[in-house]
């Protein structure tokens, strides 16, 4: 029922009905309506079937099952190439990603896994654009933590060193820190160090950012 309260307010509008109308055609109060579009309370379940009948749509609809098989979907994407990742198949990963944002052009986690992809590839300077790009629109904060980490490194391996420093003095306090970070962000750092800092940051805890 996560997805009902939303939908039942979405389709009533797209329907021009109000709350009386509904209402009146189930044979209860508006006040009843009101409540289950806040979330407050939801429609017994055998309302559903005449629900999906006011609105013209199914009941997989109106409870968000497309919404959640979606999610779902998008999920075990991330979990294919994130396996591709740690077994080192990287183009495999890369082609996981890169068919997911024909469907999904404008999720961050998917630009952003293609971005995690490219920079364990090497791929530095379409990694570091995919992650500009995919930052600024992720709400997971856990993801950009890790991402925002890894574009540190990303930046001082395409030169950009003042870029490096000015995002490492800006992470937060969490395992992906300045204080971890910063400091390394200052060493004179050889390719392959950088390389084994960015593996570490994207595959280290085993836990998954997606």
């Amino acid at each position: 029922m996560l997805y009902l309260p939303e939908n039942l307010k979405k389709y009533r509008i797209l329907k021009n009905l109000t709350q009386e109308d509904v209402a009146e055609y189930l044979g209860i109060t508006p006040q009843s309506v009101s409540k289950w579009e806040r979330g407050e309370s939801y429609p017994d379940i055998t309302l559903l079937p005449a629900l999906a009948n006011i609105f013209e749509t199914s009941i997989d609809l109106l409870v968000g099952m497309d919404t959640i098989r979606a999610e779902t979907t998008r999920y075990n994407i991330h979990k294919k190439a994130v396996d591709y990742q740690r077994k080192g198949d990287y183009d495999s990963a890369e082609k996981t990603y890169r068919d997911a944002l024909l469907i999904y052009p404008n999720k961050p986690g998917m630009i952003l896994g293609l971005a995690s992809t490219l920079a364990l590839k090497g791929n530095t300077d379409e990694a570091i654009e995919l992650m500009e790009r995919g930052l600024p629109i992720s709400i997971n904060e856990k993801q950009k933590a890790t991402m925002r980490a890894t574009l540190c490194f990303l930046y001082l391996k395409a030169g950009c060193e003042d870029k490096a420093n000015r995002l490492a003095s800006e992470l937060p306090h969490t395992r992906e820190s300045r204080e971890v970070i910063q400091p390394l962000i200052q060493q004179s750092l050889s390719e392959s160090e950088i390389n084994e800092n960015i593996k570490n940051i994207l595959l280290g805890d085993g836990k998954g950012i997606w």
